[in-house]
């Protein structure tokens, strides 16, 4: 399987770098040759664990570039491209692969006590969705990506199911799924693919924060034709292979990483 090449320095810019699919599709980018880009906002007490992923990543011999900045915030955007800019233009290479796995929102009902407000559902869907759009747009427009590169969602089944608690992400997912598409028809020209990845239930550390999740690991474990939960490695390995020239033409779509648990009810 092609991959990129160890002499040139091929970006993997990856929005949520630093835990759950992030995390492990920046690892797995880095055993195949790419250097790793990761934005992430973490406090303190997160940072030790940010270091051990780009030591794990420099252990590869691939070089790391870590943020620690809202992803969400435009100026924050802009200078994480400028350094991306200013090292492609000293270095060579491109951005080849764009993952968009930001897990950020409000977990809470509709109708109730404590409710979704306005800014919650609104700073929801401005994260977890629209981002991928502004993100895709600067990275094209500052010629950092261009023909062969990959552009990847983080999608779920929340998007077409009723989770408890989780309207505001499942609404978040549906506009992330129309966004992969919509870039999809417009970047086909530039030789960029873009796919949204529905992983089966796994446990990160966001999917544990949705309330009553005990009982959803424990009802998609069952479901699974394989009989276990999705993992993170699972989905990386699915995303490296098809940063594989071979899949140029598989664009569009929301591809399910599940092992089956889909097709089973």
């Amino acid at each position: 399987m092609e991959h990129a090449q160890t002499t040139t320095p091929h970006w993997a810019l990856i929005l949520g770098a630093s835990s759950g699919f992030g995390e492990a599709c920046a690892r797995e980018l880095a055993k195949a040759g790419y250097d790793i880009a990761g934005v992430h906002l973490d406090r303190k007490a997160g940072l030790a664990h940010v270091a051990e992923i780009t030591e794990a990543i420099e252990a590869e011999g691939r070089r790391a570039m870590f943020f620690n900045v809202n992803a969400a915030d435009e100026e924050k955007r802009k200078n994480v491209i400028k350094s991306l800019s200013q090292d492609t233009e000293s270095n060579g290479g491109t951005v080849a692969v764009l993952m968009h796995s930001l897990a950020f929102g409000t977990l809470r009902p509709y109708i109730g006590d404590k409710v979704l407000t306005k800014a919650n559902i609104e700073m929801t869907v401005d994260v977890m969705a629209h981002s991928l759009v502004y993100w895709a747009q600067d990275i094209v427009a500052a010629g950092l990506m261009g023909n062969g590169g990959r552009i990847f969602s983080m999608t779920s089944s929340g998007s077409t199911r009723v989770i408890l608690s989780y309207g505001a992400v499942s609404a978040a997912k549906c506009a992330l799924e129309s966004h992969t598409r919509q870039l999809a028809r417009e970047l086909a020209g530039h030789g960029i693919t873009v796919n949204a990845l529905r992983g089966g239930v796994t446990k990160t550390p966001a999917s544990e924060k949705i309330p009553g999740s005990d009982e959803l690991f424990a009802q998609a474990e069952k479901r699974n034709p394989h009989g276990r939960l999705t993992t993170t490695a699972d989905l990386s390995k699915a995303l490296v292979a098809l940063c594989d020239p071979g899949t140029d033409w598989i664009t569009g779509n929301v591809i399910n990483v599940d092992g089956g648990e889909e097709i089973s009810g």
